[in-house]
C-alpha cells in the first residue's frame, strides 16, 4: 500500500501534465480566447486523450498478454488498429474549423464549417505518428523494466531462502551437539542448555522468515548462543563478550552476524590449547558495528573448514544490505579477526 500510493501520484501527475501540452501550446489559449469552442483544440485534446488511452491499454494489456507471450502478429495488429482509430476518430468526431493557419493561397471564412485541408491533415498525421510512437516504446520500456525489476527480486527471494535454508540445520546441528557434550558428562546444567537450546529454535523457526526482525530480539538470540557456548566450554576458553548501545526500535536481517561467531567458536576452541575469544558489538544511531576475534587452534578432528558459513553469509549481506555494509577479515598465522559494519533499518 505504502508503493502504491507514490506510483499512483506519479500517475496522475504525468496524465495531468501530458493532457496539458494542448492547452498550453494552442494559440488560443495565449490569446486568452474560449479554446473549448475551437475544433481545432478540440481534435487536438481528443488525441492527446486516445494516445494516453492506448499508453494504458498498451502497458497494462496488450504487452502482457500478447507481446511477452510472443503472439507478435495480434499484437501488433492490435497495436495498428489502435493507430488508425486515434488518428482519424478526432476529425471524424469533430469535423470543424482548423484553429492552425490554412496553407498559402487558400482562404476560408472563419465562420464556415469545412473539411481540414489534405497538406494539414498531412501535418497533423506526421505529428501524431511521432507521439504515437513515443508513446508506445515508453510503455514498452517501463514494462519491460518493471519484469526485469520483479525477476530480480524473485531470483533474490529464492537465492536468500536457500541461503537460509542452508543456515538452519547448521545452527541447530552445533547447538545439539554442545547439549550432547553436556549429557556425555551428565552435567547440571544440560537442563538450562535444552531452555536455551529451546529459545534459539523459536526464534529460528518463528523469525528467520522475515527479512529483518528488532535488533533487541537478535542481540538475545547471540546471548543465548554464547551462554550456551560457556556452559559447554565452561573454563577451557578466556570469552570476553560485550554489547554496549541502544537495540530499541532497530531491526537487522535475522542471523546475518551469527556465522561469525559461531565460527569463532568451531575454529578457535581447542581443549589442549589456549583458546582466546573476544566478541565486541556496538551498536550506534544508524550503524552496528561488530569485533570477532580468536587465536588459532589445531583442527579438532571431525570439524572441516569448508568456509561455506562465511561465504553464505557474504551472500545475504550482498542481497539484504547492498551497499551498505563492510566486511574486513584479517588473518594472521596466529590469529583471525573479523570486522562488520551494518547500517541498521
Amino acid at each position: 500500500m505504502r508503493q502504491r500510493l507514490p506510483n499512483l501520484l506519479i500517475h496522475l501527475v504525468g496524465c495531468i501534465t501530458f493532457l496539458a501540452l494542448p492547452i498550453l501550446s494552442s494559440p488560443v489559449f495565449s490569446a486568452s480566447g474560449n479554446m473549448w469552442a475551437v475544433s481545432g483544440f478540440q481534435r487536438d485534446f481528443l488525441s492527446y486523450l486516445l494516445l494516453l488511452c492506448f499508453f494504458y491499454l498498451n502497458f497494462y494489456y496488450l504487452l502482457p498478454q500478447f507481446y511477452f507471450r510472443k503472439q507478435y502478429i495480434i499484437y501488433f495488429s492490435i497495436v495498428l488498429g489502435c493507430f488508425i482509430t486515434a488518428a482519424f476518430l478526432p476529425h471524424l468526431i469533430v469535423p470543424g474549423n482548423m484553429h492552425h493557419a490554412p496553407p498559402p493561397g487558400l482562404h476560408h471564412s472563419n465562420d464556415m464549417p469545412r473539411p481540414p485541408h489534405f497538406g494539414y491533415m498531412l501535418h497533423e498525421f506526421n505529428e501524431y505518428f511521432v507521439l504515437f510512437v513515443l508513446a508506445f516504446f515508453f510503455a514498452l520500456f517501463l514494462k519491460i523494466n518493471e519484469r526485469l525489476k520483479m525477476a530480480e527480486k524473485a531470483k533474490s527471494d529464492a537465492e536468500l531462502s536457500y541461503l537460509k535454508a542452508q543456515i538452519n540445520p547448521h545452527f541447530l546441528f552445533n547447538t545439539l551437539n554442545s547439549i550432547y557434550a553436556l549429557a556425555i558428562v551428565k552435567s547440571d546444567r544440560t537442563a538450562n542448555a535444552v531452555v536455551k537450546l529451546s529459545g534459539m529454535m523459536r526464534y529460528v523457526l518463528t523469525d528467520l522468515g522475515a527479512d529483518y526482525v528488532p535488533l533487541e530480539r537478535e542481540m538475545h538470540y547471540i546471548a543465548d548462543y554464547i551462554e550456551l557456548q560457556k556452559i559447554r566450554l565452561e573454563k577451557s576458553i578466556r570469552l570476553q563478550y560485550e554489547i554496549v548501545g541502544d537495540t530499541m526500535g532497530k531491526q537487522i536481517a535475522p542471523l546475518i552476524l551469527m556465522p561469525f561467531i559461531e565460527n569463532a567458536f568451531k575454529y578457535g576452541v581447542n581443549a589442549e590449547e589456549n583458546s582466546d575469544i573476544s566478541i565486541a558489538i556496538a551498536i550506534g544511531k544508524y550503524e552496528l558495528h561488530m569485533r570477532v576475534a580468536n587465536n588459532k587452534v589445531h583442527a579438532i578432528e571431525g570439524v572441516e573448514k569448508t568456509g561455506v558459513g562465511l561465504e553464505n553469509t557474504r551472500s545475504r549481506l550482498n542481497i539484504m544490505y547492498p551497499n551498505k555494509y563492510s566486511l574486513q577479515i584479517e588473518e594472521t598465522d596466529t590469529t583471525f579477526l573479523v570486522l562488520v559494519k551494518i547500517s541498521l533499518t
